[in-house]
């Protein structure tokens, strides 16, 4: 059985970080408690810090089931979708009927803005390696930076990391996204190490913005400023890590390209190298992705992205 239009399944997509990675989003698209300067998804239209069961575990569940059995090759199953995951208050359970279908480790990437919430902290226990997010090091880089929902306050989130990364015994690993003239600074960078010496954990990603943000001022850093930062954090930097090759089980060429974009912007090479292994004619392809009505092509950094349009 081929499956077409996954609603809750995606990929494997390449991860840098974890090799193959079966994407599971049980969040509706751009619903989040942050608006992140520089998110590749685009702006956050659908802002809310209010925990839901979005969509019925069984559905995400059954659907997970079908496309595992079409032995699709991965080396992690990661809970990420197009929001912010841990506002799916069914998270917790979701990582139990996952751990029941693969021995593969089962990841949760967050933004930490709910690592204040004690079941949301119980839900990420249950998960083999978590990835929150700390970009800000004070109240003020939050607000610029991540542009959280307006109840979240910084010490409240690290008061919450704080308290998960001493508690947990999966593997934590930190991700930072320096942002040009928001974080990247001298003092900047020692407040955010100050901050992050309160905290227990495996390891630390450094990143900066290599895909179109939602803002356009989001810039992203120097090579020196990234190398800086690796070294005061003992850090990974995440440019030096290499990925694997994007998947979709749609045999629609377009519906595949469409399907990954949703969740995951590619860049025009990329979207290339996917038809090619397709073994589908790469203009045409192109031809038709433009003229679908459904995509955004941007340019950032000398190279074109293509986004799903909004």
């Amino acid at each position: 059985m081929i499956m077409k239009n996954t609603a809750y399944i995606f990929g494997p997509v390449p991860s840098r970080r974890l090799g193959q990675s079966l994407g599971v989003s049980p969040i509706p698209e751009k619903t989040c408690n942050y608006n992140c300067i520089y998110c590749q998804l685009g702006r956050t239209n659908k802002m809310t810090n209010k925990r839901h069961s979005f969509f019925p575990l069984k559905e995400i569940m059954n659907e997970l089931k079908t496309y595992m059995k079409e032995k699709v090759n991965f080396d992690v199953i990661t809970i990420v979708g197009e929001g912010e995951p841990t506002l799916y208050a069914d998270l917790g359970m979701l990582i139990d009927e996952i751990k029941t279908l693969t021995d593969k480790p089962v990841v949760v990437i967050t933004n930490s803005a709910l690592m204040s919430d004690e079941g949301v902290r119980d839900a990420l226990y249950k998960a083999d390696i978590v990835l929150p997010t700390m970009d800000a090091f004070d109240e003020e880089s939050l607000k610029r930076i991540n542009r959280p929902f307006g109840t979240i306050k910084f010490t409240e989130v690290l008061q919450g990391l704080i308290e998960f990364s001493h508690h947990y015994k999966g593997k934590m690993w930190v991700e930072i996204m320096l942002v040009a003239g928001f974080n990247d600074s001298d003092k900047q960078l020692a407040a955010l190490k100050m901050q992050l010496e309160k905290l227990k954990f495996d390891r630390v990603y450094v990143n900066t913005p290599v895909r179109p943000p939602s803002e356009s001022y989001a810039k992203k850093v120097s090579r020196e400023t990234l190398e800086k930062a690796n070294k005061m954090f003992s850090a990974l930097s995440i440019e030096n890590l290499t990925a694997g090759e994007f998947f979709s089980n749609d045999p629609d060429i377009i519906e595949a390209v469409l399907e990954i974009i949703t969740r995951h912007p590619m860049k025009e090479d990329e979207i290339k190298e996917f038809i090619k292994r397709r073994n589908e004619d790469v203009e045409e392809t192109f031809a038709k992705l433009r003229n679908s009505g459904k995509i955004d092509i941007c340019e950032y950094e000398g190279e074109k992205t293509y986004r799903h349009k909004k």
